[in-house]
């Protein structure tokens, strides 16, 4: 018998945060900012840091999406469905919890 994963689905109050074995991490050499999982390195772009640095545990998506629109000076309803999908893939690859 197989045990199935069930997909977590995204909502607005969800709060979401690194997963216990994920971390972020500056790497002088690169000058670059790196998501450390096991056996896996990520390379987040800007967009996808501010976002990651957000994820708490604390603030829930629709908080996360009001701070970025604010510090993006960006409309939240343009904002809101990129960070959502970011936030779902992230957590489909174990990543981030929520």
């Amino acid at each position: 018998m197989e045990a199935r994963r069930q997909r977590v689905i995204l909502s607005g109050e969800a709060r979401p945060r690194l997963r216990h074995y994920v971390r972020l991490q500056y790497d002088p050499v690169r000058g670059a900012w790196a998501l450390l999982s096991p056996e896996r390195v990520f390379w987040p772009d800007e967009v996808s840091l501010d976002i990651l640095r957000l994820c708490d545990g604390q603030r829930t998506v629709s908080q996360i999406v009001d701070e970025l629109a604010g510090q993006y000076d960006g409309a939240r309803e343009d904002i809101a469905p990129d960070v959502e999908q970011f936030l779902q893939e992230w957590s489909d690859r174990f990543l981030v919890t929520l």
